[in-house]
């Protein structure tokens, strides 16, 4: 029987934070626990936002919490080949298609998709001869996925989650793709997106069960989705709660929390954060 594979991916586009040491910890514990293999794969495919800085000091974070991860380190920026032809397989199977409407437009053309907390976007194709012109005037577009399409193609869905949903969800459950509207699937200034990456990599290293905090939740529905088009192995899912600060707001880069690498400064132990952390 092949060995079980958790992985952590961060992105580096910043420091550690606690909430990544509690999800990299109890990744790499439940990878202990059931004899698995616990892969590193660092999602680098923002061009703008990151940096090799962050990225060694991610490597720095997880020795300094005593981390270690089994095989090479995985690189999104260097997977473009693998995203491509990912692309290209949706692409052909009439799945996939550019969008040329602004942000600004997206936005306005917003509408509540059934089963979803929030507005997003459907498009739809254009006519050949229009598309064909606005590539030629050099347009910028987004490829998306036509998710309406993709779902009624691939019929009920589901996965397995062994943790907790945002609201407690566990168990086997269907999946509401449409929830998320034509998610985009790569852009000029991005390349590939979060989510067409997430499960063409996944795949690629074997990954067999996704340890991630509950905040993606929502986003499982989707890449269970993908995952059927492009012929991927479906993981095991587990959710865990989210760590939050003194002003009951989770922690995020984006609010400056505090990082590992500062709370290394003011002289506090690895086994003293690991034993505040409280790990399920």
């Amino acid at each position: 029987m092949e060995r079980p594979v958790f992985r952590f991916a961060p992105s580096p586009t910043g420091r550690l934070h606690r909430g990544h040491a509690f999800s990299a910890l109890t990744a790499r514990r439940a990878a202990d626990a059931a004899g698995g293999l616990f892969r590193l794969r660092i999602e680098d495919i923002d061009r703008v936002r990151c940096r090799p800085e962050f990225e060694a000091g991610i490597l720095e974070d997880l020795a300094w919490l005593g981390l270690a991860w089994d095989g090479p380190v995985l690189r999104q920026s260097e997977r473009g080949e693998a995203y491509a032809a990912a692309l290209a397989r949706l692409e052909g199977d009439g799945l996939a298609y550019r969008c040329f409407r602004t942000r600004r437009e997206v936005a306005e053309a917003m509408t509540r998709a059934p089963h979803g907390e929030e507005p997003v976007f459907f498009g739809q194709r254009l006519a050949a001869g229009e598309e064909a012109a606005r590539l030629d005037a050099g347009e910028a577009f987004a490829w998306r996925l036509d998710v309406r399409t993709a779902a009624a193609r691939a019929g009920p869905l589901g996965f397995l989650e062994t943790g907790a949903g945002p609201a407690g969800e566990t168990g086997r459950r269907s999946v509401a793709p449409e929830a998320a509207g034509d998610i985009v699937l790569a852009r000029k200034d991005i390349g590939v997106a979060y989510h067409l990456a997430v499960v063409v990599d996944d795949a690629f290293q074997g990954v067999t069960h996704v340890v991630r905090g509950c905040d993606l939740f929502g986003a499982t529905s989707v890449q269970r989705l993908l995952q059927h088009l492009l012929g991927l192995p479906e993981p095991v899912y587990r959710h865990h709660r989210l760590l939050v600060g003194p002003d009951g707001k989770r922690y995020a880069k984006r609010d400056q929390a505090e990082t590992l690498q500062a709370i290394r400064a003011r002289g506090l132990s690895p086994d003293q954060l690991i034993a505040e952390l409280e790990l399920d």
